[in-house]
């Protein structure tokens, strides 16, 4: 919603990531001299939580769930609690901080449709960076280097070895939806590949609801670097930090180090330039 201004926040999270932003506002307040104000959904467990406690509001998740209702889903990822929670606090905007909803799509478009400013990427970008293999095409069209890879979905075994063939060994082959890990499986020669194929297929599709897999060369003594990048709604971007998450266990990051001791200047600057490009 370009251009609009507003005052009461919610925070769809919980824990250190509330209280980060809940922080943050507050020296945004002194700053500027804009009083925000910063509204905490939370758990009825939670309710004596650091995180309510130090903001200004707050609505009890579990107190808006209809009668009857029985669902799987924590609170905070159920949007019809949400969407509740969103109008009975009168919040203008939603930060959504990290996990949760703040890489779900279809919650970002609720929050258009309801009139809330969703303070993150569009549902558009989600879609396109969410899904990898999207991902790995826009980033061909952006001029970032990408490791050798299958150029789409790879549908069944034969074509999976026929494109290990010109991939070269070894490879991965990767659930192109969700992540947390899943759907990945490392492939050092041919004979692995049929049987590695079929339980990444079978994974993704049990954990995304997407068997969608494609290939790529697996680079081994690798480091695993990100970079941090915001962008406005007028097209400015900024690569605000590098991190070095290498140090892992089952593809789940254990340790973020900013900046990554492995990078020189010269090449941090590259990774920072073909991420804004990105």
């Amino acid at each position: 919603m370009p251009g609009r201004d507003f005052r009461r926040i919610a925070v769809v999270n919980r824990g250190e990531a509330a209280s980060r932003f809940i922080h943050a506002a507050r020296e945004f307040d002194r700053q500027h001299g804009i009083a925000l104000t910063v509204l905490a959904l939370h758990t009825a467990a939670e309710r004596h939580a650091r995180f309510v406690r130090e903001a200004d509001e707050a609505v009890c998740l579990d107190e808006l769930t209809v009668a009857g209702h029985t669902s799987s889903l924590s609170p905070y990822l159920d949007h019809e609690v949400l969407e509740r929670a969103l109008l009975r606090s009168g919040a203008e905007a939603v930060w959504p901080g990290w996990g949760f909803v703040a890489e779900d799509a279809g919650f970002a478009e609720r929050c258009e449709r309801l009139g809330i400013t969703f303070l993150g990427p569009s549902a558009a970008v989600m879609r396109r960076l969410g899904d990898k293999i999207a991902a790995k095409r826009l980033a061909e069209e952006a001029g970032v280097p990408v490791a050798p890879w299958s150029g789409g979905a790879v549908e069944t075994v034969e074509d999976a070895l026929a494109q290990g063939r010109v991939i070269g060994y070894p490879l991965m082959v990767k659930a192109t939806a969700g992540g947390g890990g899943r759907g990945i499986r490392h492939v050092a020669a041919e004979d692995e590949l049929a049987a590695a194929f079929d339980s990444a297929r079978s994974e993704a599709g049990r954990s995304f609801g997407d068997p969608t897999v494609f290939m790529e060369r697996r680079v081994s003594q690798a480091r695993h670097v990100e970079v941090q990048v915001v962008g406005d709604e007028h097209g400015t971007v900024w690569a605000v930090g590098v991190r070095d998450c290498t140090i892992q266990r089952r593809n789940q990051k254990v340790i973020e180090e900013s900046r990554s001791t492995a990078l020189s200047l010269d090449q941090e600057t590259e990774l920072r330039t073909a991420a804004g490009r990105l």
